[in-house]
């Protein structure tokens, strides 16, 4: 098969939710992005076969998200564009999807991305609400009317907000890294070590410009007179001491998993430009680098943070590669417990043999090749976004360490995994 090629890829800062990109909607972050990756790529956006995005928290104001970023980003209403959503993965996915699209000969040239305002997290009304407006509506006369106005509640306003939790298990995915942690013995210190390491490397990286490639400075609404050009989780200084400090997050009484531990609830878009490797001369660039494969799994919502070492695991077989093979590897920090059982996973027979079906493991991942550049514990994980920006954020590192062959991974929620390899010349 033809390889693919990752031509261009930028991102928007990753904010914390709630903060300096609140008055931002997801459309407009990812048609921000998705400009400025024409722009820097030079293509004429009329080249680009379809436009294909990851949201979760799909907004009601702009449904298939993804059309109403590329028309906005100035892309030809001619191209088609379409969202998905495989939850923390979906920027992977949409990578997956213009992957397959091209190997069979349904395109040439794909914008593949992924998106997300967690600050706008939709609320919803109450059902009862919702049942008194729809009466409301259909009443003919006054005097139904005003019998509708003599039966509403004050409690009725009261919001059904979602929990951010699995309706395949009912649990939070707080509560599942928990449950990684007594599955694995992953100890309070491992995680907190684990944090501090995240946040340490995004400072390193960040003080020496290694994200100011990826990152397209963003003007602050509302008055946009204020260019934010840098993630603003990352905690400069972040000592041990401090992360020891803060109680469980998610079960208070006998839990470990705390919001130092934790990724954060972020808004933030990342952007790809992918061509088929034979359509490189007819846009005159050379690449940031190739994928060569992608995969996916399913396994026990409950246990949804071990998604990486099951698609690991998968990916290298259908490759036929080594896990010491592998210069960098990304995996998507959703808890630093979750990643940590991942790497003990990984790294046990009992767990190849019970679960992978296998005579040994799958290997010892080095902490000099994972996360070199920090992850989603100190970056932030804007859940549709966060798998564009893994590729990103590796291929660029490969070619800064002039290595070859990368492996990026994530969670997801529901009980899946996903990832992919990728390749620098």
């Amino acid at each position: 098969m033809e390889r693919i090629a990752v031509v261009e890829g930028v991102r928007t800062p990753f904010c914390k939710g709630g903060g300096k990109l609140k008055d931002m909607e997801a459309d407009d972050l990812g048609a921000f992005a998705l400009k400025e990756l024409i722009a820097r790529s030079g293509i004429d956006p009329a080249l680009i076969d379809e436009v294909i995005i990851g949201n979760v928290l799909q907004p009601p104001h702009a449904t298939n998200i993804a059309r109403v970023i590329s028309v906005k980003a100035g892309v030809p209403e001619s191209v088609p564009a379409y969202t998905v959503n495989r939850n923390c993965a979906s920027g992977m996915e949409a990578a997956a999807s213009a992957y397959q699209k091209m190997q069979l000969d349904m395109g040439s040239i794909f914008v593949a991305g992924g998106v997300e305002s967690m600050s706008n997290f939709p609320v919803l009304i109450s059902k009862q609400y919702r049942d008194w407006l729809s009466a409301l509506g259909k009443a003919r006369t006054i005097k139904d009317k005003l019998l509708l106005l003599l039966k509403f509640r004050p409690h009725f306003l009261a919001p059904d907000t979602p929990k951010i939790a699995d309706p395949l298990c009912s649990m939070t995915m707080g509560e599942t890294a928990e449950l990684l942690s007594r599955d694995f013995k992953v100890t309070r210190k491992e995680q907190d070590e684990f944090a501090l390491m995240s946040h340490q490397r995004a400072s390193e990286a960040r003080k020496a410009g290694k994200f100011k490639d990826e990152i397209v400075p963003i003007p602050l609404p509302p008055k946009f007179d204020k260019m934010l050009d840098q993630d603003d989780g990352v905690r400069e200084g972040q000592t041990l001491a401090d992360l020891e400090k803060l109680k469980p997050a998610f079960n208070k009484l006998t839990g470990s998993v705390t919001a130092g531990t934790s990724s954060q609830v972020t808004d933030g878009a990342a952007m790809l430009l992918l061509c088929k490797e034979s359509e490189l001369q007819k846009l005159g660039r050379k690449p940031l680098g190739y994928i060569s494969c992608f995969t996916e799994v399913g396994l026990d919502p409950r246990r949804m943070g071990l998604g990486p070492a099951f698609a690991i695991a998968k990916l290298l077989k259908n490759s036929g590669r080594r896990l010491e093979e592998f210069d960098l590897i990304e995996i998507n920090e959703a808890f630093a417990a979750q990643v940590v059982a991942v790497e003990k996973a990984l790294a046990s027979e009992e767990f190849a043999r019970k679960q992978l079906k296998q005579d040994k493991a799958v290997g010892v991942i080095d902490r000099s090749r994972l996360n070199v550049n920090g992850g989603a514990v100190a970056i932030g994980h804007p859940l549709g976004a966060s798998g564009a920006r893994l590729i990103i954020t590796l291929l660029r590192e490969l070619k800064r360490q002039n290595k070859k062959l990368g492996l990026a991974s994530l969670c997801i929620g529901g009980g899946q995994g996903q990832a992919c390899i990728l390749e620098v010349e």
